[in-house]
């Protein structure tokens, strides 16, 4: 039950609008710093007459440096880190790189601003962040950018497999404790009451309907003590 729990949070969280990334062209494909370093690969593969990764330093940023092996990733913007790795490892340059941003709120405004600033035409855009935090950035653009045409692909969709596990993680993965608390935190944010992130809260994101199989299997994984929702770090918010 704690796993099938686990895996409603993840089929929640990691919207996907299509199949791959490179279906379909865009005016814009932006890879977001929070997404483990897989989504670079994902990102490689899009079709965008502009290329933009947006990630200052953040609650993954520690992960992400490590998850390199640089001996000199340290103090790196995440924006930074995935543009050096995507120029090593498939010889792919983004066009723009955004430093500022230090959680998703700031990471859409500041996408959109950058954007707004150089001229990019942005009627059309193909977002990828990290599975836990895809449908939180979507609602972030709804709320932001209503007129423009948001696509979805999570960096990854990587499932707990029966023992609580991995079965063939991608590169960067998080630990398992950690993918599920970065899961289980997204739920209460999602959630538009007094607590959450949405206009009946504290109105930073769009609203988002929870379904209640998903309520559900997060409620499951709260009374069986399997896993504790990430709390926010205050030097990012």
């Amino acid at each position: 039950m704690i796993v099938s729990a686990a895996n409603t949070l993840v089929d929640f969280c990691a919207l996907r609008d299509i199949d791959t990334p490179d279906d379909g062209r865009y005016d814009v494909a932006i890879l977001f710093g929070g997404s483990i370093l897989a989504g670079a690969e994902a990102f490689a593969r899009t079709n965008a007459d502009c290329r933009m990764i947006v990630g200052g330093q953040g609650h993954s940023t520690d992960a992400l440096c490590r998850s390199t092996g640089w001996p000199d990733a340290d103090g790196l913007t995440e924006a930074a880190i995935f543009d050096r790795y995507l120029r090593t490892e498939y010889g792919f340059r983004a066009d723009l790189l955004e430093h500022e941003s230090t959680n998703c709120g700031n990471n859409v405004r500041n996408a959109l601003s950058l954007l707004t600033t150089e001229g990019v035409p942005h009627t059309r855009i193909l977002i990828i962040q990290d599975a836990s935090m895809q449908r939180r950035m979507d609602a972030g653009f709804r709320l932001h950018a209503p007129d423009t045409q948001v696509v979805n692909y999570a960096a990854h969709r990587t499932h707990f497999d029966a023992a609580g596990a991995f079965t063939d993680p991608p590169r960067g993965m998080w630990p398992p404790a950690r993918y599920l608390s970065l899961l289980m935190g997204e739920i209460p944010r999602l959630t538009d009451d007094t607590n959450g992130y949405g206009p009946v809260g504290r109105g930073f994101i769009a609203h988002v309907d929870v379904p209640p199989t998903v309520a559900d299997a997060y409620t499951a994984l709260l009374n069986a003590g399997a896993g504790a929702p990430r709390s926010a770090d205050q030097r990012w918010a």
